[in-house]
C-alpha cells in the first residue's frame, strides 16, 4: 500500500516538531522511513499520529470557514523577509492581505500609554499612511491601537501581528478594529493568548517593518524586545523622546543613547525611511495666530515662552494660541512643555 504524500501543514501541527525540524523534514521524500531517519521515530510517530487524527484537514476546514488563508514556508507566497530568519514560522495565518511592496513602519510602545503618546501616534501614523507607508503592529492596548487607529484613518495599510491565533483577538475590546485590517498570525486557530508567544509575534513585526518606531516604553516594555530583534536583523530603530524622569520614557531614552534614530514628527520617519512627505496646503491664517505658526515653523520645539519673545505676544497669549492650532492640527505638544509644528 503506497503511502499518502507528505503533508506539511501536518508537520506543522506536530508539537514535536518546530521551525528547524520543520525545515530538516522537508527535504526528506516524505516517507516514513524518511522522516524517521532526518527526525527520529518518535517524531515520526508523532507525525503519525497527527496525520490520522485528519488536524491538518480540520485546520484548513476551519480555516476557509472563517476566511484565513494558510501559507506555509514551503510556498512561493511566504514573505522572503520572514525566510531570512533563523527560525521562520512554518505556516502563516493571515486574515485580509501581505503588506504590499512599499515601505512599512512598525510602531510599538507601551499598553499604558500617556493620552499625549495616544495622540501623537495616531497623528502620525495617519501621516505616514498619507505618504504610503504601511503601519505594522501587534493591536495591544495603547500605542498599537494608536497606530493602527491613525493608519485605517488615512485609508493605509495596517497589519496587526498577533500572539495568539486569528480567532482570539487579545484584548477583546479590539475585535472591531480587528475587523477592519488585515491580520497575521504564526499559531494554529484557537491558540490563546500567552505572554511566552509575544516575543515571537515582535520578531514577526520586526522582520516585516523597514525600521521600528518605538514610542513610550519603560525599562521593561515588550517594545524594546522588538527593537533588539530589528537590530539583529539590520532594520533602523527610531523612537520618540520623553521626560527624563517619566518611567514610560526610560526605554526609548536609552534607545536614543544607543544611537536610535530620534523622531518628533512624521517627516522625521518619512526621511529615515526615504519617502517623501505628501505636502499639504498651507494652512489659511490671520493675525497672531498666523504668526504664532511661522514663528513655530521657525523654532521647532520651542517653549512657549520663547514662541512669546518672537510674536511679541505675552504667554497666555501664546498658550491659547497653541490650543487653537493643536485643534487645527498644526502644532503639537512635546514632552518638556515644548511645542513644534504638526
Amino acid at each position: 500500500m503506497l503511502e499518502p504524500p507528505l503533508d506539511p501543514l501536518a508537520l506543522v501541527l506536530t508539537p514535536q516538531i518546530g521551525p528547524k525540524r520543520l525545515q530538516i523534514a522537508l527535504r526528506g521524500d516524505g516517507s516514513s522511513e524518511s522522516l524517521a531517519h532526518l527526525l527520529g521515530s518518535e517524531i515520526a510517530r508523532a507525525y503519525q499520529q497527527t496525520l490520522k487524527e485528519q488536524k491538518a484537514q480540520q485546520e484548513r476546514e476551519k480555516a476557509q470557514a472563517l476566511g484565513v488563508h494558510i501559507i506555509g514556508l514551503w510556498e512561493e507566497g511566504y514573505p522572503e523577509a520572514l525566510r531570512q530568519l533563523d527560525s521562520p514560522p512554518g505556516a502563516l495565518w493571515l486574515k485580509g492581505e501581505l503588506p504590499p511592496s512599499g515601505p512599512q513602519i512598525g510602531i510599538v510602545g507601551t499598553r499604558k500609554a500617556s493620552p499625549w503618546a495616544l495622540h501623537w501616534t495616531q497623528k502620525v501614523a495617519q501621516e505616514l499612511g498619507q505618504s504610503g507607508v504601511g503601519v505594522i503592529s501587534g493591536l495591544a492596548r495603547g500605542i498599537d491601537t494608536a497606530a493602527h487607529q491613525g493608519a485605517l484613518e488615512a485609508g493605509g495599510y495596517t497589519l496587526g501581528v498577533l500572539g495568539s491565533a486569528i480567532d482570539r483577538v487579545y484584548p477583546a475590546e479590539n475585535r472591531r478594529l480587528a475587523e477592519r485590517m488585515s491580520l497575521l498570525s504564526e499559531f494554529p486557530l484557537g491558540t490563546p493568548p500567552q505572554p511566552e508567544l509575544f516575543p515571537r509575534r515582535n520578531r514577526i513585526i520586526a522582520a516585516l517593518s523597514r525600521a521600528i518606531l518605538v514610542v513610550e516604553a519603560g525599562e521593561k516594555s515588550g517594545a524594546l524586545i522588538t527593537s533588539r530583534f530589528a537590530l539583529e536583523l539590520g532594520r533602523d530603530v527610531l523612537a520618540v523622546p520623553g521626560r527624563p524622569a517619566d518611567p514610560q520614557s526610560v526605554g526609548t531614552n536609552r534607545l536614543i543613547q544607543d544611537g536610535a534614530g530620534l523622531v518628533l514628527s512624521a517627516e522625521d520617519v518619512l526621511g529615515a525611511l526615504g519617502v517623501s512627505a505628501v505636502r499639504r496646503a498651507p494652512p489659511e491664517l490671520e493675525g497672531p495666530e498666523a504668526r504664532l505658526y511661522r514663528a513655530l515653523l521657525e523654532l521647532p520645539m520651542a517653549l512657549p515662552e520663547d514662541l512669546a519673545k518672537t510674536t511679541d505676544l505675552s504667554v497666555p497669549e501664546v498658550l491659547s494660541l497653541l490650543t487653537m492650532l493643536e485643534l487645527k492640527g498644526l502644532a503639537q505638544a512635546l514632552p518638556g512643555g515644548r511645542y513644534s509644528p504638526g
